[in-house]
């Protein structure tokens, strides 16, 4: 997301197709959303929707404070890598260099495969329940350590397999203070968020602690009511940053500069895992890597306690997206595609290639594709107009019940024809004319 130019704020019309991906939460009863969109690593929108607290009627906003559950392992991961570049630790080591209490399984599990959910370590959230902890008892760093270290066995070798585990990064929070000699939140707001001016960020490690303009977390029951998650969960590295847009903004911008970390420590967060017979997996440093729509796609979802949380950056088209919710039921990371696909759709000079008349033989039918401005409209003569809308290469849907899908045929590079889909019809061709 790098270049020299200034991303200039969104024009209304895509700031109204936005408010309407959350307009159902848009609510004075109701929780909702708080949302934050950059390109070229600068803020073009955000705006909160919704409410924080529905006791205090307090709405959301982009300044408004959310637990963003596993979008916190990144952070983490992050710490570890700069820790790692400055030779205090190494990813290779056996963990029990660091945590000698942890029981020797036979083969060493690394700082490395801790990273990468290779390690083979139980979950602690399924460890806790089994135990008979409710989830929303007071759970603190110390508890999963001691937890941890009382394993005797594995789910499997470690680096053989990838099964994410919370347990993981827990250890990697603990590994940190060790080696440095300060709480993880300490050296977290000392060596990120306080070089990077995000004054609204914290690790949580305090259940007491009080958090000015946090949201609270809700569950929405079958009847329709809501009901409050109560969150005593003060254990960190796993989960419990306590952030808003605004600041995650501002991380996600250092994910593409290295302003913090450099450019060593941005290539190892990046630098996806590996299996012991060589796989390559579709996860780096708290970070998914894969594609959306034909472009790399580079985030992290979290879940918690009433909280759901999607960062997503795609790095080579300058855009970055942030959907922060207080709702159990809410589903963070399918919103903010659909903010992505505002943003990812070709410009007009690529749709025009689509354009043309269109004809089935087997309907006797045909539609004509035309430019309006920067839609692609089709026309037919006894229908009215349908919009299209990108959803990857050479692939549009549309809002028609009869037209759901088209998917565009070339020959040598020239566009020759499209199949429609709808539910029940597959791939019917129309050729271009």
């Amino acid at each position: 997301m790098g270049g020299a130019v200034r991303a200039q704020p969104v024009d209304p019309v895509t700031a109204a197709r936005i408010d309407s991906i959350f307009a159902a939460w848009d609510r004075p009863d109701a929780p909702g959303a708080a949302v934050a969109v950059l390109r070229r690593g600068e803020v073009v929108f955000e705006k909160g929707y919704g409410m924080a607290n529905l006791e205090h009627d307090v709405p959301i906003t982009p300044e408004t404070v959310f637990m963003v559950a596993s979008v916190s392992k990144q952070f983490t991961a992050f710490a570890v890598a700069m820790l790692a570049g400055e030779g205090r630790l190494s990813l290779d080591a056996d963990i029990r260099t660091y945590l000698p209490e942890m029981h020797d399984f036979g083969t060493p599990i690394t700082v490395r495969h801790l990273v990468h959910h290779t390690s083979g370590l139980r979950d602690e959230f399924d460890l806790l329940g089994m135990a008979g902890w409710r989830m929303d008892d007071v759970i603190t760093k110390a508890h999963i350590v001691r937890l941890a270290a009382g394993q005797r066995e594995l789910n499997f070798t470690p680096g053989d397999e990838y099964l994410y585990s919370n347990t993981g990064y827990t250890l990697l929070a603990e590994i940190v203070e060790r080696v440095t000699g300060q709480s993880f939140r300490e050296w977290t707001k000392e060596h990120l968020f306080d070089p990077l001016g995000m004054t609204q960020t914290h690790f949580h490690d305090d259940h007491e602690m009080l958090v000015p303009g946090r949201a609270q977390g809700y569950s929405r029951g079958e009847d329709g009511s809501y009901r409050v998650q109560v969150n005593n969960y003060a254990s960190v590295g796993a989960s419990s940053l306590h952030t808003t847009v605004r600041d995650l903004a501002k991380w996600l911008r250092n994910l593409d500069t290295g302003r913090v970390g450099g450019a060593d420590v941005l290539a190892q967060v990046h630098r996806r895992g590996r299996l012991n017979n060589g796989d390559t997996l579709g996860y780096a440093f708290g970070l998914r890597v894969d594609e959306y729509l034909g472009h790399r796609r580079v985030g992290h979802a979290g879940w918690h306690r009433g909280y759901r949380t999607y960062t997503a950056r795609f790095p080579e088209d300058d855009l970055a997206v942030i959907v922060l919710s207080n709702l159990e039921q809410f589903n963070p990371s399918e919103r903010a595609m659909e903010v992505a696909r505002l943003f990812l759709t070709p410009p007009p000079e690529s749709l025009a290639v689509y354009t043309g008349t269109y004809v089935s033989p087997e309907l006797d039918t045909a539609y004509t594709l035309v430019l309006e401005g920067d839609r692609l409209v089709a026309r037919h003569r006894r229908n009215p107009d349908i919009t299209l809308t990108f959803a990857g290469p050479d692939t549009f849907t549309t809002d028609a019940w009869f037209f759901e899908k088209l998917v565009f045929e070339r020959s040598a590079g020239r566009i020759t024809g499209f199949r429609a889909s709808t539910t029940r019809v597959r791939n019917l061709f129309f050729e271009r004319r």
